[in-house]
């Protein structure tokens, strides 16, 4: 099979040693390897569709990948895959500023499509944190989150249409640059957040916005966590939807300010960072009656960003969060845990139960305004016992957040990492429904195995 690889793609298009091959064993998380068998780097829909015909003639898993930038083991290989990387599809095929959408190839880093976007004048919202270096195939497989979530949605409400490579081989193109298309089952929905399990993307369609012609930056601290939360609920009763609304506590206001120096009050126990943009006027009324209930829910200190040079520094402050807690602690578990908002208060004080109660370091910051929590466990994994104290908190953590009406992922995907709950929040029979789907689109189950379910 090797050496059918190497005729298709090219010897310099198929890794096979072990140096080359460690790279591509790990993901974002946490504890989570394994080596594969080899590495591809296909160049097209017509390669790809040529490797999942020898996987399939061959019986060898098939495990996609970006830049291995996921958080829930989804793109971590099992024994003997293929791990087939899609870096080298990196090109914008189209920009139509008529229709206000982007064509592009899933290689393509999603900071890219945003640059392309904004250099003529148009927008694309989804904003991951690790938007930098992951790829859009991957946002779109995961149906990442971000920062801008609460007022503009996640990647799967820019997606209109996806070029998809079937188990067999068979290329599918799911949707089109229609604003209204209702011909047909929505299969275009059913690839996105599927984490590789249905199929291989190798074309995405995005929905672009005209790009917003202000946006207001404020920031604002608090001694006791519940007043945040209280003002999160005042803003949005007040009919206020802020473009982002993002939370930090008091371990993580320490560290990011030991990081990135912005200054952060270090009494504080919470902190809001509180985005709103459109129009100049309506931007700058919204941030003005942000700040009036933030001080009127007893707000230790507001402040305003005065230019768009101290915006990029306070929004700073949350966008280094994950960075700053890593560098306390050898080994980072980022938890995604998402509760209705107005159970917000409850959550985090349950996550703090749990930590007092297994000893551990868990921080937590995340997007306050849609309900999306990261409890950030600061641990060590080479240390087993108390690594047997984290599994226990993540359960745990997950049960809370259940109990509260919640979901076990708000924007990190299944994997590996949550397969074990996920049954406990869809039920009997809507989680026998995907693998049903997962069969009839997969059925010699050789696409990214052992991820969402067994």
């Amino acid at each position: 099979m090797l050496a059918e690889l190497q005729q298709l793609l090219g010897p310099e298009n198929v890794l096979t040693s072990r140096e080359d091959l460690i790279p591509y064993a790990f993901d974002g998380t946490a504890a989570l390897k394994q080596l594969p068998r080899a590495v591809v780097f296909p160049r097209d829909a017509a390669q790809i569709s040529a490797i999942l015909k020898l996987a399939r003639a061959h019986r060898t898993p098939v495990i996609t990948r970006g830049s291995g930038t996921g958080l829930s083991g989804g793109s971590v290989p099992v024994e003997n895959a293929l791990v087939l990387c899609v870096l080298k599809m990196d090109r914008i095929l189209e920009l139509d500023p008529r229709n206000l959408t982007l064509l592009a190839e899933p290689g393509v880093i999603t900071q890219k499509i945003f640059e392309t976007a904004d250099a003529v004048g148009l927008f694309y919202p989804p904003d991951p944190g690790s938007m930098k270096i992951s790829t859009i195939g991957g946002n779109v497989a995961e149906n990442s989150g971000g920062l801008r979530g609460l007022k503009y949605g996640v990647t799967r409400d820019y997606v209109m249409g996806l070029e998809v490579v079937l188990a067999d081989g068979s290329v599918c193109w799911l949707g089109n640059k229609c604003v209204k298309d209702v011909a047909g089952y929505n299969l275009r929905d059913l690839f996105i957040g599927s984490e590789g399990t249905l199929g291989i993307i190798t074309k995405v369609l995005l929905k672009l916005l005209p790009k917003p012609a202000a946006r207001q930056t404020l920031l604002a601290t608090f001694s006791q966590m519940d007043a945040a939360a209280e003002t999160v609920s005042a803003i949005i009763a007040a009919k206020i939807i802020p473009c982002t609304l993002e939370f930090l506590d008091r371990t993580t206001i320490a560290c990011v300010e030991a990081y990135a120096k912005v200054g952060l009050p270090n009494d504080a126990e919470a902190l809001l960072l509180i985005e709103t943009d459109g129009h100049p006027a309506a931007a700058a009324d919204e941030a003005t009656r942000i700040e009036d209930l933030a001080r009127s829910q007893g707000a230790l200190q507001v402040r305003r960003a005065r230019d768009a040079a101290e915006s990029a520094q306070l929004a700073l402050a949350r966008r280094s969060a994950f960075s700053a807690l890593a560098r306390r602690k050898p080994t980072t578990i980022l938890e995604d845990v998402t509760v209705p908002r107005s159970e917000l208060a409850k959550m985090i004080r349950s996550v703090q139960h749990i930590a007092a109660k297994h000893t551990l370091d868990i921080a937590v910051f995340g997007h306050f305004g849609d309900g999306n929590l990261h409890p950030t466990i600061l641990t060590d994994e080479r240390n087993t016992a108390e690594m047997e104290r984290v599994h226990h908190a993540i359960a745990e953590i997950v049960d809370a957040a259940l109990a509260l009406g919640g979901t076990i992922t708000g924007e990190h995907g299944v994997g590996l990492a949550k397969k074990p709950f996920l049954k406990q929040q869809l039920g009997e029979s809507s989680h026998a429904l995907l693998k049903a789907i997962k069969h009839t689109l997969d059925p010699d189950a050789l696409l990214n195995p052992g991820k969402i379910f067994d």
